[in-house]
């Protein structure tokens, strides 16, 4: 036995020998190196959790913040088309007058046919640029023929007169002013008379 393993053998008052084994300082340092380890790692995984729920927190805010831009992006498309329309409809529509008053002259055969003829081509050249105009913005007739039935979403009775035959009751009779569509919605109802049949004046 060598002088090493002399000193690691003690003897006792009772002539008996206890075994004692020194600290293994290797030993001890690679624990606590793995307790370390393990505790860095979970740092790190706590770390990336949190990362994701961050991740996902902004990115659900970006999502809510594109969302609504969008949709306040569409509303002010949608109310801007709604105005511009609107505003066209009512200057669209400040035009008719003068177009009927157009119809008016011309209509009148007595007094038309009296003005010279280079005015009258002057006038129906005019009349004609104006309803083309229109007709370039969506404008467009909606006159009944006499004869068609009496439609409450497109005719406006502005007078009832007595028929004899049975096949007029209800029906257009008369047109007084005539109605106008401006992209398939009414700008303005024809004015029509409707027969009424067995009705006296």
């Amino acid at each position: 036995m060598n002088d090493e393993e002399n000193n690691n053998i003690k003897e006792n008052d009772s002539g008996d020998h206890d075994v004692v084994i020194e600290k293994d300082d290797t030993l001890d340092d690679s624990v606590v190196a793995e307790e370390n380890a393990a505790e860095t790692i979970k740092k790190l995984k706590d770390k990336l959790r949190e990362c994701a729920l961050e991740k996902q927190k902004n990115l659900d805010g970006w999502q809510r913040t594109t969302a609504d831009f969008l949709n306040f992006k569409k509303q002010t498309e949608e109310s801007q088309k709604e105005f511009l329309t609107y505003a066209k409809e009512a200057v669209l529509g400040d035009i008719l007058p003068v177009l009927d008053s157009f119809e008016m002259a011309m209509n009148n055969k007595e007094q038309w046919e009296k003005v010279s003829e280079e005015w009258r081509k002057g006038v129906e050249y005019i009349y004609s640029q104006l309803a083309g105009i229109l007709s370039q913005h969506g404008m467009e007739q909606s006159t009944p023929k006499k004869g068609d039935d009496f439609d409450p979403r497109l005719h406006t009775a502005v007078g009832n007169v007595a028929v004899q035959d049975q096949a007029l009751d209800h029906k257009v009779v008369e047109i007084v002013q005539k109605g106008y569509l401006l992209n398939g919605k009414i700008v303005r109802a024809a004015n029509v008379v409707v027969g009424k049949y067995g009705e006296n004046d």
